[in-house]
């Protein structure tokens, strides 16, 4: 795992002119001279990734990397005069991410009948599993080896199995678990528009629409009709001759 120390054993007792190299790919790390128990260290090869990391025990010949990363996994070799090579492969796994849960419910307007599809998903893994779970029973599975921005799994569930499911993310050495809120993330027709409501959500606003407008014809035809007969009055006003 990221963060932590490994040592590549391989005892090798001191033995009169021997000399120990360690090589990563074709970069020299270490060498060891037991004859003169002369120790160097070349901690400054691919742009330092491995500097102030090296231990190299001059006793058994076993190097020693400190607070490793991803940039440090690959193909060690083990040189020593007999002649002989021991090769190691070195797997470096990065802290797994909490899996993130989200929802999109709905529901049929002609029918009281609800659906809600869980999201879980990840961000920037590599060599990792993602799955869903009911209980213990494996619904679904995904696999990734190299580093994807995204990985994601869909899941239909059903409201009555509450609190049942879980999506787990894993690698062979450590796994993250989150259980998903079935009430919280997923809403029944009778719960709210959010979920189903939008038709009943649109005749309602176009209800309103009319309502309004009506008003508004209502306010200005009484405003002419009081000018109307306004008009009427003071035409027939005006028209009286006095003998």
């Amino acid at each position: 795992m990221e963060g932590d120390s490994v040592t590549l054993n391989y005892r090798l007792f001191k033995m009169g002119g021997i000399q120990i190299r360690w090589w990563f790919g074709k970069y020299l790390l270490a060498e060891i001279n037991v004859s003169n128990d002369r120790i160097t260290i070349y901690d400054d090869v691919l742009d330092g990734r491995f500097r102030d990391r090296l231990k190299l025990d001059n006793q058994t010949g076993s190097l020693t990397i400190t607070n490793i990363s991803t940039e440090h996994a690959g193909v060690y070799e083990l040189e020593t005069k007999q002649p002989a090579r021991i090769t190691f492969f070195l797997t470096i796994y990065a802290h797994l991410p909490v899996p993130v849960i989200s929802s999109n419910s709905q529901c049929s307007s002609s029918s009281s009948s609800s659906s809600c599809s869980l999201l879980c998903s990840v961000l920037n893994v590599s060599h990792v599993t993602l799955s869903w779970f009911k209980g213990n029973s494996l619904l679904s599975r995904i696999s990734v080896s190299d580093l994807s921005s995204s990985v994601s799994l869909h899941l239909e569930v059903e409201y009555q199995d509450n609190n049942t499911y879980s999506c787990v993310l894993n690698n062979p050495i450590s796994n993250q678990t989150r259980h998903p809120n079935i009430t919280q993330l997923c809403h029944t027709c009778a719960d709210s528009v959010h979920c189903c409501g939008s038709t009943e959500a649109v005749i309602r606003l176009v209800l309103s629409a009319l309502v309004g407008v009506a008003a508004v014809i209502i306010v200005v035809y009484d405003i002419r009709s009081r000018r109307a007969e306004h008009d009427q009055s003071h035409i027939h006003n005006s028209g009286i001759i006095e003998i």
